[in-house]
C-alpha cells in the first residue's frame, strides 16, 4: 500500500522488451535504498513495481502486459522522469490517501495554466472512471495524491501548489500528455457493496439513501 506522497523523482534508465512485456531499470535519485530488498514494492508513476534486481543506484522491475495495457508505461521512453514512493510501513505516519498502486486507466492533460503561485491542471479521464471522481475527493495522478477541485463529466481540475510541483514531475507536464490515474479505492468498494445489495434485493443492505443520510454523499 502507498500514500501518494512522493519521496523522490527518478528516471527510466533502460527498457528491455521481453516476449511481449517489459523489464525496466529505474534510476532512483535521492530515494533511500538501504532498506529496500528484492521483492519489495516501489510505486513508479503510481504503478506498483516489484524490485527484482538492485544494482546500486536504482532497481530493475518487470512490467506485465496488463500494466502496459492500463498505464502510460506503453508510451514511456528512456530518460523520462518518474515519481517514486516506497511501500508504506505499518509504523509509518499516514499522509495522502489510500493508494494501491493498481492504475485504473490513463488520462490526458487538456489544459494547464498558472493560478497565482499554483498550477491549475485539467485532465480528461476515461469515461468509465468518471463515476468514481468526486468534487473534493481524492485521486492519484502518476502516483501523487491530489484533491479534485472541480468535476465536469469525465473532466476534472486539480490545483498543484508550489511544493508539489517542485517535488514531483507535474511541473514537466504539457497539454496532450498522458497520466496514470488511480481512483479512490473506497469509491470502488462502495460501488461493489451497492451492486451486491441490488443483486440481493436490498434486504437490509446499503442503499444510496443510507449513504446520503450518513454523510457519505450529497442527497439529491
Amino acid at each position: 500500500m502507498f500514500t501518494g506522497i512522493i519521496e523522490a523523482v527518478g528516471e527510466i534508465a533502460a527498457m528491455q522488451p521481453r516476449n511481449g512485456d517489459l523489464r525496466v531499470y529505474i534510476r532512483t535519485g535521492s530515494l533511500p535504498l538501504a532498506e529496500v530488498k528484492l521483492g519489495d514494492s516501489i510505486a513508479t508513476n503510481g504503478v506498483c513495481l516489484t524490485v527484482v534486481e538492485l544494482p546500486g543506484d536504482g532497481f530493475w522491475a518487470d512490467v506485465s502486459r496488463e500494466t502496459l495495457a492500463h498505464s502510460n508505461f506503453a508510451q514511456a521512453s528512456v530518460g523520462a522522469a518518474v515519481n517514486l514512493e516506497r511501500a508504506m510501513l505499518a509504523s509509518s505516519r499516514f499522509d495522502g490517501h489510500i493508494v494501491s498502486g493498481h492504475v485504473d486507466g490513463v488520462g490526458q492533460i487538456v489544459e494547464m495554466k498558472k493560478d497565482a503561485r499554483s498550477i491549475s491542471v485539467r485532465i480528461q479521464a476515461p469515461d468509465e472512471l468518471a463515476r468514481y471522481i468526486a468534487h473534493k475527493g481524492s485521486i492519484c495522478v502518476d502516483g501523487v495524491s491530489l484533491t479534485v477541485n472541480r468535476v465536469d463529466g469525465a473532466t476534472f481540475d486539480l490545483n498543484i501548489v508550489p511544493h508539489t510541483a517542485a517535488e514531483t514531475i507535474i511541473a514537466q507536464y504539457a497539454v496532450g500528455g498522458r497520466v496514470n490515474l488511480e481512483v479512490d479505492v473506497i469509491a470502488r468498494y462502495l460501488e461493489r457493496l451497492l451492486n451486491a445489495a441490488a443483486d440481493h434485493g436490498n434486504s437490509g443492505g446499503i442503499t444510496m439513501a443510507t449513504l446520503a443520510e450518513n454523510g457519505f454523499m450529497k442527497a439529491k
